[in-house]
C-alpha cells in the first residue's frame, strides 16, 4: 500500500505540473490526490501497519481494543483529526488575511502607497519591492507579506510577463525575510517555539546569508527587465480616498499585529488574525455610511469574502492532506533515517533537506528533522538547528508550490508550474546555493 500512496502522491504533483498541458484545474487535482492518499492509507492492512508503522504500534500500547482493524480505522481517524486541526489553522490564517488585503484593496488602499513611489525605471521598482517583500516578511510572515505585495504589484504593472515576474521576486525574498526572523516562517517559529534557536542568534547567523538569497536572483534579473516598460502609479493617484488610507492603516497595523500577539498569548496565529478580520469588519460597516446598497456591498468584508480565491484555498487543503498522508505513512521520518545513514554529513543532509522543501512541505520536514535529531546532541543555536532554519526557509523558493508564499502567488496570479520552473526555479536554487556557501563560509 506505501507504493501505491507514493504513486498517487507523485502522479499528482505530475498533473499540477503539467496542468496547462492537461487541461484539468490543479485544485481538482489537489484534492483528489490529498484524499486519495488517505483512502489509501485507511484501506491498508491493520495488520501490515501494525508491524511497520511506529506510530501506530504508539497508538496501539495507548489503547487497547481485541480488534486491530477497528483500532486501525480509529487511528487513520485520530491522525486525520490531528492534521485537519492544523490545516484548518492555516487556511483559516490565509482566508483572514487574504480577505484583510482584499478589503484595503476595494478601498484603493495600496494606492497610498503606489502614490508615493516616485521612480519611474522598472528596475528602480524591482528593487524597491525585493526589499520592502524582505523585511516585511521578517516582521509579519511570508504568506501574508506575498500577498500584500503581489497585490501591490497588480496595481503598478501592466504587463503580464513582467508582473509574473515580480511575483517570483516577491516569493524568493519572502522566504528568505521569513528565514532570519523566528516569526517570519512557519518552521523557523516551530525551531523556536521548540527551543533550538534563539531570537538574537537566528538574526545574527541567518541575516546575511538570507540577504544573499534575494541579493542573487535580484541582480540577474536587473539585467533581464527592459528599461522600456511603464509604471502604472500615475493612474492610481486620480483613485485614491480617505478612507482607503484609513483601511490601509487599520489593516496593515492588524497584519503588523498578529505576531505580537501571537507571541504575548501563545495563541496561534489565526486566532489574532480571526479577530482583527473582525475588527476591520466592523470598521467597513461605518467607513462608508452616505455609499449606497450596492457600494457598501463592494465596500464590505462579506463582498471582500467572495472576492478571494478559495481556488486556491482549497489547493493548498489538498496539497498539505496529501503531505499528511506521507507523514503519517512515516515515509517522511524514514526519508531523514536514510539521509542520516547514507550521507553521515550534517550539513549536507541539511542542505539537501532545503532542495526536499521545494517539493514537500517544509514544515513535516522539519518536524521530522526535530525529532531524529535531539538538544544533547545538538544543543540550542548550533549549526545544525540554524542552517536548518536557513535551508528549510528559503529552499521552498525553488518550486512554486514548495512554500505557502508560492502557492499563494500561484493562486493569486494564476502563475503556471511550468512558467515559473522554467523562468524563477534557477533563479531560487542560485540564491539558496549562494546564501548556504555564505553560511557555511562565516558560521561553521
Amino acid at each position: 500500500m506505501n507504493t501505491f500512496i507514493l504513486i498517487v502522491f507523485v502522479l499528482g504533483y505530475l498533473a499540477i505540473a503539467l496542468e496547462h498541458s492537461i487541461k484539468v484545474n490543479k485544485t481538482a487535482i489537489a484534492l483528489l490526490t490529498g484524499v486519495g492518499c488517505w483512502l489509501l492509507l485507511a484501506l491498508a492492512s491493520a495488520d501490515d501497519m501494525a508491524s511497520t508503522n511506529q506510530f501506530f504500534k504508539s497508538f496501539m500500547e495507548e489503547n487497547s481494543s481485541s480488534n486491530i482493524q477497528e483500532l486501525y480505522f480509529h487511528f487513520i481517524g485520530h491522525e486525520l483529526s490531528t492534521f485537519i486541526s492544523q490545516i484548518a489553522a492555516i487556511l483559516f490564517f490565509l482566508m483572514g488575511a487574504m480577505t484583510i488585503v482584499e478589503l484595503i484593496d476595494a478601498h484603493h488602499g495600496f494606492n497610498f502607497i503606489t502614490n508615493r513611489i516616485r521612480v519611474s525605471d522598472i528596475r528602480s521598482l524591482m528593487w524597491i519591492v525585493a526589499f520592502l517583500s524582505f523585511f516585511l516578511s521578517a516582521v509579519l510572515d511570508n504568506l501574508t507579506t506575498t500577498i500584500v505585495m503581489v497585490s501591490l504589484v497588480r496595481k503598478l504593472i501592466q504587463d503580464k510577463q513582467t508582473k509574473l515576474l515580480f511575483a517570483g521576486l516577491i516569493v524568493i525574498a519572502a522566504n528568505a525575510g521569513g528565514a532570519w526572523s523566528p516569526i517570519g516562517d512557519v518552521t523557523t517559529t516551530m525551531l523556536w517555539i521548540g527551543g533550538q534557536i534563539t531570537t538574537a542568534e537566528t538574526i545574527k547567523s541567518l541575516f546575511l546569508p538570507s540577504l544573499v538569497c534575494l541579493l542573487v536572483p535580484v541582480v540577474i534579473v536587473h539585467f533581464q527587465i527592459p528599461k522600456s516598460l511603464k509604471i502604472a502609479s500615475h493612474e492610481l493617484k486620480q483613485n485614491a480616498t480617505s478612507s482607503g488610507n484609513i483601511m490601509l492603516f487599520v489593516g496593515v497595523g492588524i497584519l503588523l499585529a498578529v505576531p505580537l500577539v501571537k507571541t504575548i498569548t501563545h495563541l496561534p496565529p489565526y486566532m489574532p488574525m480571526l479577530f482583527g478580520l473582525g475588527l476591520i469588519w466592523l470598521l467597513s460597516e461605518f467607513i462608508n455610511p452616505e455609499a449606497d446598497q450596492a457600494k457598501r456591498n463592494h465596500y464590505s468584508v462579506a463582498g471582500a469574502l467572495s472576492r478571494i480565491d478559495i481556488s486556491s484555498v482549497l489547493f493548498f487543503l489538498g496539497i498539505l492532506l496529501a503531505v499528511a498522508a506521507l507523514e503519517v505513512n512515516e515515509m517522511l521520518p524514514q526519508l531523514a533515517i536514510w539521509l542520516r545513514d547514507t550521507l553521515q554529513d550534517d550539513r549536507l543532509i541539511v542542505t539537501i533537506i532545503g532542495f526536499a522543501s521545494a517539493v514537500v512541505d517544509n514544515v513535516p520536514l522539519v518536524a521530522a528533522s526535530m525529532s531524529m535529531y535531539s538538544l544533547e546532541t545538538y544543543p540550542v543555536d548550533s549549526m545544525m538547528w540554524q542552517y536548518l532554519a536557513y535551508c528549510a526557509g528559503t529552499g521552498g523558493s525553488m518550486l512554486i508550490i514548495g512554500s505557502a508564499a508560492g502557492v499563494a502567488a500561484m493562486g493569486m496570479e494564476n502563475i503556471p508550474f511550468g512558467w515559473y520552473l522554467k523562468r524563477i526555479a534557477w533563479l531560487a536554487m542560485l540564491g539558496y546555493l549562494a546564501g548556504a556557501c555564505v553560511y557555511l563560509l562565516t558560521f561553521t
